[in-house]
């Protein structure tokens, strides 16, 4: 049987490490991924960027690659390599029909209950992040995959409902500062939080926050980029109905720059279409003279930001 691993996926290799799919298909028969968690006596440890990129340089450099179609330095796994493959939506289905589900996973339970009446498919969602490898803990997130784009803006619309109906809860300040705190982004507090709040892509439920994240069946990039330097520019957003996607794509009208695409949740849904935004990134040049400008060109992206201007 033909696995595919797709973005939001985990792959476990024989040594107890876990990486976070980032992207769907394979490059030179490897799984473009980034390693997340390290088995350590049978205790799940999750790993900072600097720390993967160590543990890795110094065990396993088997595992480093240069991507030449992303012209970047990227984790990847070849197929042969991977013992396990987590997969969130069977993860979900099977947290759905536990006999015991502990706090968090009743907290998950007790959301797609919220969902299911409103016409919502819960074989369209899945679950990823700790609760994938069953490495939460009583202070964990839930972060939520929901297949398909129209669903995404669907269950959007029904958090916003049930957030006036009090069934869910907007972030308060302390979510919001832990967020904030988690993120390391280039824009400040209250623009951070101005930004986020319009796109209902997260909310509390029991105090625990969760958050949405759309996976589409996007075709794969065909097109090799390389790299530019640094860019800020301003332009106004011309079409956004990618803005959720992984990547988030914004198509703009910037003299040669035709597109944002956006590698880091921080800034998915940072824009609506018509906005003026401010955007540094990485200025890239495709194989046949396309510009974009890559936003997120590593995983914390600093010095790298999307923001709405606001007249």
């Amino acid at each position: 049987m033909t696995h595919i691993y797709q973005a939001k996926d985990f792959i476990q290799t024989a040594e107890g490490l876990v990486f976070a799919v980032v992207e769907q298909g394979l490059e030179a028969g490897k799984v473009l991924c980034f390693l997340r968690y390290r088995l350590e006596e049978n205790v799940w440890h999750k790993l900072a960027t600097q720390q993967a990129n160590d543990l890795l340089t110094e065990q396993y450099p088997q595992y480093l690659f240069f991507s030449t179609v992303k012209s970047a330095y990227l984790h990847a796994v070849d197929v042969e390599d991977i013992a396990i493959h987590h997969q969130p939506r069977r993860c979900l289905q099977a947290i759905l029909t536990k006999q015991n589900p502990d706090r968090i996973e009743q907290d998950l339970i007790a959301l797609c209950q919220l969902f299911q009446p409103q016409g919502i498919p819960l074989q369209d969602l899945g679950v990823t992040g700790s609760i994938l490898i069953t490495a939460q803990n009583p202070s964990s997130d839930i972060d939520l995959i929901v297949y398909g784009r129209k669903l995404f803006h669907q269950l959007r619309n029904i958090i916003k409902k049930l957030i006036v109906a009090n069934k869910l809860q907007q972030l308060d300040d302390v979510a919001w500062q832990a967020s904030y705190q988690r993120r390391l982004c280039d824009l400040s507090y209250s623009d951070y939080v101005w930004h986020e709040q319009r796109k209902y892509n997260k909310a509390l439920i029991n105090h625990r926050k969760f958050d949405l994240n759309l996976l589409d069946h996007t075709e794969l990039e065909s097109l090799s980029y390389q790299k530019h330097g640094t860019i800020i520019i301003r332009a106004v957003v011309v079409d956004a109905q990618y803005a959720f996607d992984y990547p988030a794509k914004f198509l703009i009208a910037q003299g040669k720059i035709s597109e944002v695409v956006c590698y880091t949740a921080t800034y998915t849904g940072q824009a609506e279409q018509g906005e003026m935004i401010e955007v540094s990134g990485q200025l890239e040049v495709s194989s046949n003279g396309l510009q974009r400008i890559l936003v997120g060109s590593t995983r914390e992206a600093q010095g790298e930001y999307i923001k709405v201007l606001v007249a």
